[in-house]
């Protein structure tokens, strides 16, 4: 059984006592274990402080987006391995696995391309120059420059390979070193990238390191230079935000936590129609994909009264040809829950909505036939009366469960139904209706910090709502945790500071840049 190193100061080391042991959710084989116990981890973020930093500074965006461009390219180069071990560790369909692996590849090679863009800057502006006094000479601007502390970057278990990546990402363009802390349930392929980027030197020393097992005495070592950025649920976001580091010393944070997401089906859309299709397989995929574990799955579907049982009744059929099974059997289109507690978490979730809506399809019962791993049907249930207080727009089950909500036609009520959820990451609307989608957009954008349109226009090439792209910002107000990653140039926003320059007009422009 493999063993998860850490790599700290430069090195490989192992922590000693007690350690957490990773399974393989479909067959609860054990495959590895990880221990942080003792490791100086006050050593390691010293260490990148001192030699990442100074490494990641003295390069200009452009030779930052190469390391980016390597890093991509030595994980696409072990993607067959990298697919099998979330297989193994994640209970991910290859297809699941793909979308994990080829997402953090992907997301590192689209910051590359930021990188080649901003060019041979250290430096980065941010606006034009303001005129401040009679003459044009006497101006002001205002610039961007590397946070001097260490990215603690704090991952969850659904995605070990992109979660990994597009933070790294905007962290390492910025300038800034990286501590990488993955899930411990599947730190496996996490574990397994840090090797390969190790191996091949593909950073400067320093600039990555990578802690297995849990946080330990983490957060006791980071200040006001230093940046936490969370993805987890709100009880730990909590518990971070409230640490000393962030109060006392003002240690930055950015926290991506629980999302009831919502679809909204427009009153104009026909049972037959390419928009229904659209809607109808974007919710489907997001409750087997990943078996529903996503923070950006739908989980309430909104559709007008006078349609409810027809949806219901469409998504009940595409959901009874997906077969839930082992993810290692090519036929199988759902894998298990990722671990045990998830598996209680799930069926208890189930139970609890049940409370104030009904179920229509699934169920927590295990799907016949599976005596081990952490197997649960996807599950459909159907809310006709909601309520602001009910279980539906209160809990999120963080599995293949979703629920049909009904509403009365008007983008109004979709949206104040929808903020009952306390706000999300994402919310898609599907209509033809150009009016409105308008209304629509204009009601959830306060509440969510993505909507994505469907559309027959664009129908044929549209990006399901439930992938996170690195061109948009990621991140969402109230319980989704009010932060914001990812978005292209404003990903480095978190990573640097913004400064004010005054004085002689020539003199910040070349500090900025020339721009």
């Amino acid at each position: 059984m493999q063993t998860l190193e850490s790599h700290l100061a430069g090195s490989w080391v192992r922590g000693e006592g007690a350690a957490d042991t990773l399974l393989n959710p479909a067959t609860e084989e054990p495959l590895a274990t990880a221990s942080s116990a003792g490791l100086d981890l006050a050593g390691a973020l010293r260490f990148a402080r001192e030699r990442g930093g100074p490494a990641l500074r003295a390069l200009t965006f452009r030779e930052r987006g190469e390391l980016l461009r390597a890093m991509s390219r030595a994980i696409h180069a072990h993607r067959d391995e990298l697919i099998g071990l979330a297989i193994a560790n994640g209970g991910n369909t290859r297809g699941d696995a793909k979308f994990d692996v080829d997402g953090a590849s992907g997301t590192l090679a689209a910051y590359a391309d930021l990188g080649a863009e901003l060019g041979d800057l250290r430096v980065l502006p941010d606006g034009d120059p303001v005129q401040l006094g009679r003459s044009p000479r006497l101006a002001g601007r205002h610039v961007r420059v590397p946070r001097r502390g260490v990215a603690v970057h704090v991952n969850a278990f659904n995605f070990p390979a992109w979660g990994l990546g597009e933070k790294a990402a905007a962290s390492l363009l910025a300038g800034v070193p990286v501590l990488c802390k993955p899930a411990i349930s599947t730190g496996l392929v996490a574990w397994r990238i840090a090797r390969i980027l190790v191996d091949e030197k593909v950073l400067p020393e320093g600039a990555f390191s990578f802690l297995a097992g849990g946080p330990g005495d983490l957060l006791d070592h980071l200040g006001a230079q230093d940046v936490v950025a969370f993805t987890g649920s709100s009880a730990t976001g909590r518990l971070i935000r409230a640490s000393r580091a962030v109060v006392e010393r003002g240690a930055r944070l950015n926290v991506e936590a629980d999302s009831l997401n919502v679809a909204v089906l427009g009153p104009d859309v026909e049972a037959d129609s390419e928009v229904m299709n659209q809607f109808v397989g974007d919710v489907v995929r997001d409750m087997t994909q990943k078996a529903g574990q996503k923070c950006t799955a739908i989980r309430r579907a909104y559709v007008p009264e006078a349609g409810l049982e027809e949806a219901a009744e469409m998504l009940g059929e595409r959901l009874s040809a997906v077969r839930v099974g082992d993810p290692a059997e090519e036929e199988t289109g759902m894998g298990p829950l990722t671990t045990a507690q998830q598996f209680r978490d799930v069926r208890e979730g189930i139970a609890d909505l049940a409370s104030a809506a009904q179920i229509a399809w699934g169920g927590p019962a295990a799907p016949a036939g599976k005596g081990r791993g952490f197997f649960v049907a996807p599950t459909l249930l159907v809310s006709r009366t909601p309520s602001p207080g009910d279980r539906v727009h209160q809990r999120e089950v963080f599995g293949p469960v979703a629920t049909v909500v009904a509403y009365d036609g008007t983008a109004a009520q979709a949206a104040e139904r929808a903020a009952w959820g306390g706000g999300g990451l994402v919310a898609s609307v599907y209509s033809d209706d150009r009016e409105f989608l308008e209304a629509a957009v204009l009601e959830l954008a306060p509440h969510h910090g993505r909507i994505a349109l469907g559309s027959s226009k664009v129908a044929a090439q549209a990006v399901p709502p439930g992938t996170v792209l690195p061109q948009l910002v990621h991140g969402g107000p109230g319980r989704a945790g009010g932060g914001e990653e990812l978005g292209g140039r404003r990903g480095l926003d978190l990573y640097t500071q913004r400064t004010a320059l005054q004085g002689d007009r020539a003199i910040l422009d070349a500090i900025a840049g020339g721009r």
